[in-house]
């Protein structure tokens, strides 16, 4: 995986073989940023992170100038490759170890502008996913949640949701809170 713009832009990240993901492709990555910078100022957003994996997108986030990121991922030998790729990129944030299903089940003492997902996409409770996000005050007014997830889910009828955009076998759905 590269890093698209930004402060990093053209680093190659490898990330170990055995790590239990599926990174955000390239293409797609590099398509929802372009959506992205169109809409949002990186340097004044919080970011959360979920189901981070191989940590692609708080890398991007980082590189084009936000500063609040909380990484979150259930593996810990994701969680200590993010770790790791933080300290040598030199990037602020924090990474945790958590079951995010249920880290989302409890109300936020603390919310976020942008809050992105990207879960197995056969892992159970997908769907509900937004809500959680949406009645327990993860999200800030005004802020916006992608979730990346298969072609069999929609979420049209989602409380919240705005828009879905397909690249290659790659969906994201966005939503917003208002």
């Amino acid at each position: 995986m590269r890093i698209v713009s930004g402060r990093l832009k053209g680093r190659s990240i490898r990330a170990p073989k055995n790590l239990p993901v599926r990174p955000t492709t390239d293409f797609a990555k590099e398509a929802l940023f372009n959506v992205l910078q169109n809409e949002i100022d990186f340097e004044q957003e919080s970011f959360l992170d979920l189901f981070c994996g191989t940590g692609n997108i708080s890398y991007e986030m980082a590189s084009r100038g936000c500063n609040e990121i909380l990484a979150l991922d259930q593996s810990p030998a994701c969680v200590r490759f993010v770790k790791e790729t933080f300290r040598s990129l030199e990037i602020k944030g924090r990474v945790q170890q958590q079951d995010v299903l249920r880290f989302l089940n409890r109300n936020s003492h603390e919310s976020y502008s942008l809050i992105f997902a990207d879960p197995p996409y056969q892992m159970e409770g997908i769907e509900n996913i937004p809500t959680k996000i949406l009645e327990n005050s993860w999200l800030k007014s005004g802020g916006q949640f992608i979730l990346e997830h298969s072609a069999k889910l929609d979420f049209n009828e989602q409380k919240g949701f705005r828009e879905s955009r397909k690249y290659g076998h790659v969906n994201f759905s966005f939503f917003e809170y208002i």
